[in-house]
């Protein structure tokens, strides 16, 4: 069985998780004390992984330290439909928006572990860098919605969103709301339809007292 050296709290965490869940693999969760213990940083970790970051994936003599990696190898053993259109430009736009899902880490998410873990750094910084990257992908999704398409790349959710969802959803636990950010709000609640989609603490199925977001 695929192991997952996991933190129920981490993002990255998570999409792996999803993913999995959506495409039916099932897993072995190793639970690593990243918060306060930091095992990860651990020498013992580092033999597992140099570069002390979760998660880390083990299916055999395989050992995956990228979720997006770990994403692509999930879908193309389960589900290959997730990977999105098989057209040179699509698969290009899925690469593009893992990329992507990389900014959002590393601004929205380092502005969650500044706020509920007391990590240190520019929360200014990371809260511009994050609302900045939340426009793109409020436009992109726009752009997306007036040509008729609910999701980043082609007509069913890929692999592509799920890389950029959980980032995006836990926003506001860094200080960045999505008030501002219509089309996000509505693909989100669309990503939390999805069946067997599993939630994580911050992210339920449905907020079902909130509204659907009104959009133009």
């Amino acid at each position: 069985m695929i192991q997952l050296y996991d933190y129920v709290l981490s993002a990255s965490c998570y999409k792996v998780r999803l993913m999995a869940a959506l495409v039916g693999v099932k897993m072995d969760l190793e639970a690593v004390d990243f918060h306060p213990g930091r095992a990860h940083k651990s020498v013992e970790f580092a033999q597992l992984n140099p570069a002390g970051t979760l998660p880390v994936m083990v299916d055999g003599d395989m050992i995956l330290t990228e979720s997006t990696a770990m994403l692509v190898y999930l879908a193309k053993r389960a589900g290959p439909q997730w990977l999105g259109p098989d057209d040179a430009k699509s698969a290009a736009q899925v690469q593009q928006w893992l990329a992507f899902s990389g900014r959002l880490a590393a601004s929205l998410g380092m502005a969650r572990l500044h706020d509920m873990l007391l990590y240190k750094g520019d929360i200014d910084a990371w809260r511009a860098q994050g609302h900045a990257a939340l426009r793109e992908l409020e436009a992109a999704l726009t752009e997306r919605r007036f040509a008729g398409g609910e999701w980043l790349v082609g007509d069913t959710p890929s692999i592509a969103d799920i890389a950029c969802f959980p980032n995006a959803a836990l926003s506001q636990d860094g200080g960045v709301s999505l008030d501002a950010y219509p089309s996000v709000r509505l693909w989100t609640r669309r990503i939390r339809a999805l069946d067997r989609f599993i939630e994580m603490p911050g992210i339920h199925r449905l907020h079902e007292l909130s509204p659907t977001p009104k959009v133009a």
